[in-house]
């Protein structure tokens, strides 16, 4: 197994244990098939096991086999606040105690605020106080580390990483999202301060494995290195020095042998030209009949609006690419999880946009499109919802 450091020099292992996708049986996890695949990557090496409030079982499940397997003190926790449930500092510290119940420890490694939408929800809850007790807990130790999970556009997540302190961040990113979410852009920000990125949906939820278009498929083939597609989406990721730990929500053993054996032969710098070529020419046949050709590199932007532009357009993609759910998925959290939307309904066809961006493209015209597509009753409803669970 290959490491990489953290903040404070700890060494991390590349490839983390996503903890989300345990195998259930009779609707309840499968802790001895569980404790099999996690002992194994243990065994091999893998020291970061990630998991959530507010994943089913998780937190109960990797208390009862880390105790089970004397293993704790190993390896690292990091679990998730609910930040989007809590009222108060009281109610931060019950959830706390209620994972440090779960999880059978007196500390958690890395404590993410789970889903952090943006710097004014961030704000608000400093504002609560939660902030404060953050810090007093890292100074008793029941927390080591403080991070954020995020989804959004990568301007938002550049000013959450510059609002405060943080000790580590978590971002969707991948070689399909690589100008999407937080993308290329808030990577590049927080590895260039120093804040470790744990990398999370690194192959997309399986949609960068299973079910290529035989173009891609082609592709693969004509590089001069053979891989499997799951190996190229890691590799393209421990290529880059900035990426501390690439999670994989492993739920056979087969799965975790593979990734484990890609990880303890990846190294930043692997990749060639030929090998960039490659995934070029593979994201281009993941893109065929792509609607809007934004590339990502946010010219348009800022819009005076706040329409969130080429968020918009990767989801209004993701619509043709990969479905009506995971679009509308896609869109509810990069225009909806934070105080202000950043929709494209807030398009006034002013113009601005169109004079700098240089793929030419009608954005006014097409944020209407994807207006239509995307808004439907499902989002609506969202819309109204939302700011009542998040508390705005």
């Amino acid at each position: 197994m290959n490491y990489r450091k953290d903040r404070y020099g700890n060494e991390l292992s590349i490839l983390g244990y996503g903890c989300m996708r345990f195998t259930q049986k009779a609707g309840r996890i499968d802790l001895d098939k569980a404790q099999e695949e996690l002992l194994f990557a243990y065994g091999n090496g893998v020291n970061y096991y990630d998991t959530a409030y507010i994943y089913p079982g998780s937190e109960a499940a990797l208390g009862e086999i880390f105790e089970r397997t004397g293993i704790r003190d190993k390896i690292y926790i990091a679990t998730k606040l609910p930040h989007y449930l809590i009222k108060s500092v009281d109610s931060a510290e019950k959830y706390l105690q209620e994972q440090l119940k779960r999880l059978r420890t007196d500390h958690i490694d890395y404590y993410l605020m789970h889903m952090l939408s943006d710097d004014r929800t961030w704000e608000r809850l400093v504002e609560m106080g939660v902030g404060d007790w953050l810090r007093k807990k890292q100074q008793e130790g029941s927390i080591r580390q403080i991070g954020f999970s995020y989804h959004g556009n990568s301007d938002t997540f550049i000013r959450l990483v510059d609002a405060w302190d943080w000790d580590f961040c978590q971002i969707q990113y991948n070689y399909l999202d690589e100008h999407s979410q937080a993308g290329r852009t808030g990577f590049e920000h927080a590895a260039a301060k120093g804040i470790p990125v744990v990398i999370m949906e690194p192959l997309r939820g399986g949609k960068l494995v299973r079910d290529l278009p035989e173009k891609a498929l082609k592709a693969f083939a004509s590089a001069k290195v053979q891989r499997t597609p799951a190996q190229w989406g890691l590799k393209w990721l421990w290529d880059q020095p900035g990426v501390t730990c690439v999670l994989s929500g492993m739920n056979s053993l087969e799965m975790v042998k593979e990734n484990v054996l890609c990880a303890s032969g990846s190294f930043a710098g692997e990749f060639t030209e030929d090998d960039r070529a490659v995934l070029k020419e593979v994201v281009k046949a993941l893109t065929e009949g792509t609607k809007v050709g934004c590339t990502g590199c946010r010219y348009c932007m800022p819009c005076p609006k706040g329409v969130d532009i080429p968020g918009t357009f990767a989801a209004y993609n993701t619509r043709y690419r990969d479905g009506w759910f995971t679009a509308t998925k896609e869109y509810i959290m990069c225009t909806l999880l934070r105080k202000d939307h950043t929709s494209a309904g807030n398009c006034v066809k002013c113009g601005l946009c169109e004079k700098h961006c240089p793929q030419g493209i009608a954005i006014r015209q097409e944020l209407a499109n994807a207006r239509k597509t995307l808004e439907g009753p499902v989002y609506k409803v969202a819309k109204k919802v939302i700011p009542i669970f998040m508390k705005y």
